[in-house]
């Protein structure tokens, strides 16, 4: 159910080339600012300025607006690896255990599993004695109540996709006033006062762009994810499912004839 390796590598090369690409880009723009004006006296960082034109009121929204997206998409990565939702082996042991006909003890595996199979098999095989269509409608309220808990926490991004761009609107029209109320007020205009203005008005817009992007692509991805893991999760559920059903009415079987005495077989069509 993993992506295989050789899809990962390449997923890697990829983010290591665009990483290495901005590098480059980043520091021979570097190089050419300071061959184009060697005799100016050395200026204050672009980024370390934007920052500080965000101000005492929009740097701290913007930054905690930023923190909490990327914890969501930390916690939506961990949640729907492949991994988490069908653990490696448990597919083919909980089969085993069922053709063994060991039905306590699959449903204790399925129980002790943290997985979203687990979690779905668990309350499946719980109605199964009440016949297989009701254990399937159990498993999948089930899937359908996991599939909406990360479908909230996946709504926050696109909250925060929204947000950005409106707190980069408020902050645009705050630094306009800003910078009017200088020219307004004045009596002899001051670059660096009306710059100031202007400066906190374009600085908030990009920060809060800047946060939207990211924020629109992981909520389109994980939306799609979400999709994928609770489709496969269903499919593999409701075979094992039928499978332990019709096992569980498969007469057990009798033993081989042999030297001892035998032993009466069970009865038929009773479930296990």
């Amino acid at each position: 159910m993993s992506l295989p390796l050789p899809r990962m590598s390449t997923h890697a090369r990829f983010l290591f080339l665009a990483g290495l690409a901005l590098f480059f880009v980043f520091s021979f723009a570097g190089v050419a600012n300071a061959q184009d004006a060697p005799a100016e006296p050395p200026r204050e960082p672009l980024v370390l300025f934007m920052i500080k034109s965000l101000g005492w009121v929009f740097g701290p929204l913007l930054l905690a607006i930023s923190v909490a997206m990327v914890a969501l998409v930390v916690l939506l990565v961990l949640d729907l690896r492949m991994s988490s939702a069908i653990p490696p082996g448990f597919v083919d042991e909980f089969t085993d255990t069922v053709n063994k006909r060991k039905f306590k003890e699959a449903f204790d595996m399925a129980r002790n599993d943290p997985s979203f199979l687990g979690q779905v098999l668990t309350a499946g095989m719980s109605r199964l004695q009440y016949g297989l269509e009701d254990a399937r409608e159990s498993a999948m309220n089930t899937l359908e109540s996991i599939k909406s808990d990360k479908d909230q926490k996946n709504n926050y991004n696109a909250v925060i996709a929204t947000l950005g761009p409106m707190l980069g609107l408020v902050g645009t029209v705050f630094g306009m006033i800003q910078s009017f109320q200088v020219l307004a007020t004045a009596t002899q205009v001051n670059p660096s006062k009306l710059a100031e203005g202007i400066s906190h008005a374009l600085s908030v817009t990009l920060f809060g762009v800047a946060i939207s992007v990211p924020a629109i692509f992981f909520s389109a991805f994980f939306k799609n994810r979400i999709t994928r893991v609770c489709m496969d999760v269903a499919h593999i559920a409701d075979d094992l499912l039928t499978q332990m059903y019709h096992n569980s009415k498969k007469p057990a079987t009798s033993p081989t004839p042999g030297a001892g005495t035998p032993t009466a077989p069970a009865p038929q069509g009773q479930a296990r």
